[in-house]
């Protein structure tokens, strides 16, 4: 799956992953024809579209093979929305059974005991990211995958802290998530490392726009970049 902010901000990211995973030996498929995940649509709280946005992605991602995300929200969405989403609807079977085919990348690469060999070295910072930590309740696999790349990964204070983003989290409440933001990027300069790394997209993006603006010397990487190097 390639998620939405990957296919049309950051293609690097889908394409890292994507090179990741063959480097391990995986036979990899991009269907052409997925979309979005339905996430905004149904954390704005709009059930009804949110469905018709899901179904598209059952109907993609119809078939037997894992579905790896490169992203903790993204995964997470399927993983655990789906199966409240579609719960008495027709499609609740196909939603369930692509709920336990969908797993991170960093969770695949675990999961297998895959390794694609080394990465960057490093050192970069970890955020953990809320969907990552507690949607899908893993902080190890992405460490772990550092590691074993050779990273050198400097830990900063209160990793497990929300960035500000939170999709539409970031529109209601834009004072908040800036200054939310601004403490993320000065914590994560402050572990000694240049490099924010995360398994989602869209907390990297937040975090080092907010560091940009305010002439914090801070670059972002998805964890599967510095893997591919």
């Amino acid at each position: 799956m390639r998620t939405c902010l990957s296919d049309a901000v950051a293609p690097s990211v889908w394409k890292s992953s994507k090179r990741v995973l063959e480097r391990c030996g995986v036979q990899v498929k991009v269907p052409r024809g997925q979309t979005c995940c339905s996430q905004p649509a149904w954390t704005a709280g709009h059930p009804d579209q949110a469905r018709a946005v899901a179904r598209h992605t059952i109907d993609v991602f119809s078939g037997p093979e894992e579905v790896v995300v490169p992203s903790g929200s993204c995964a997470g969405m399927v993983v655990h929305a789906y199966p409240e989403m579609f719960k008495g609807q027709p499609e609740e079977e196909a939603a369930l059974d692509l709920a336990r085919r969908t797993i991170e990348l960093t969770q695949f690469l675990a999961k297998h005991e895959l390794d694609p060999g080394p990465g960057a070295p490093g050192p970069v910072t970890l955020h953990d990211s809320c969907h990552m930590l507690r949607v899908m309740h893993e902080s190890q696999s992405p460490r772990e995958a550092l590691a074993n790349a050779g990273c050198e990964v400097r830990e900063m204070q209160h990793t497990d802290r929300c960035c500000g983003f939170g999709g539409v989290f970031s529109i209601n409440f834009p004072e908040l998530s800036g200054r939310l933001g601004e403490e993320k990027a000065r914590e994560a300069i402050a572990s000694g490392a240049r490099e924010v790394v995360s398994c989602d997209l869209g907390c990297l993006m937040h975090i080092v726009g907010v560091a940009h603006r305010e002439g914090i010397p801070l670059r972002a990487r998805h964890v599967s970049e510095v893997l591919d190097r």
